[in-house]
């Protein structure tokens, strides 16, 4: 899948004509491309729509014009899209009280690592986790990581001919499942596929 470039993007002064219109068109994008993952963690699949609206956004927070800036956050964000063979997802690990979200930031250590994916009749995928740099110490995990879930030839042609997708975080302080996802995200989520 081509990555998001320089020429695809809107200057500054162009987004902020058209980001009503966008910001509406992405949220609504989104609504089938998340998952809640038990009552505190959530994934959002991204793809090429989802990235292209945090380059914007990111573009647009920090009045970024130059080329070289610009160039910046294509190389940060390019590698979060999809490139045909695999699904690419934010973690959010969510707990709206302070004090027991850094409680359970520090239990959940390797969390990124125990979120799986499975094709009905294939074996669970691991996700390959924060591959742009280490989002966990020795005292806690980081409220946000980015995993990549690499599917095999097989996978995907279960999937594209109509086999339901779960998907689970099996962690000893949290565990939750989804035996078969929305049809909604399996449909969205196909698109990803090559």
């Amino acid at each position: 899948m081509p990555a998001i470039t320089r020429d695809s993007l809107m200057s500054l002064e162009q987004y902020a004509r058209e980001r009503p219109t966008f910001r509406k068109r992405v949220l609504a994008h989104k609504q089938n491309r998340s998952l809640a993952l038990g009552k505190h963690l959530t994934l959002l699949f991204e793809d090429e729509l989802t990235i292209r609206y945090q380059i914007q956004e990111m573009l647009r927070i920090e009045k970024i014009f130059e080329e070289d800036g610009i160039e910046g956050e294509l190389e940060a964000y390019n590698p979060l899209v999809p490139d045909g063979s695999n699904f690419k997802a934010t973690l959010l690990i969510e707990y709206p009280d302070f004090e027991e979200r850094r409680y359970m930031l520090t239990h959940l250590k390797g969390i990124e690592d125990a979120i799986w994916v499975q094709v009905e009749g294939c074996e669970r995928i691991f996700a390959i986790a924060d591959e742009d740099l280490e989002r966990e110490n020795d005292e806690k995990t980081s409220a946000v990581h980015f995993l990549r879930f690499e599917l095999t030839p097989e996978m995907q042609r279960q999937l594209k001919g109509g086999a339901p997708l779960g998907i689970g975080a099996s962690h000893p302080e949290y565990a939750a499942e989804i035996p078969a996802i929305p049809e909604s995200l399996r449909l969205s989520l196909l698109t990803d596929l090559a």
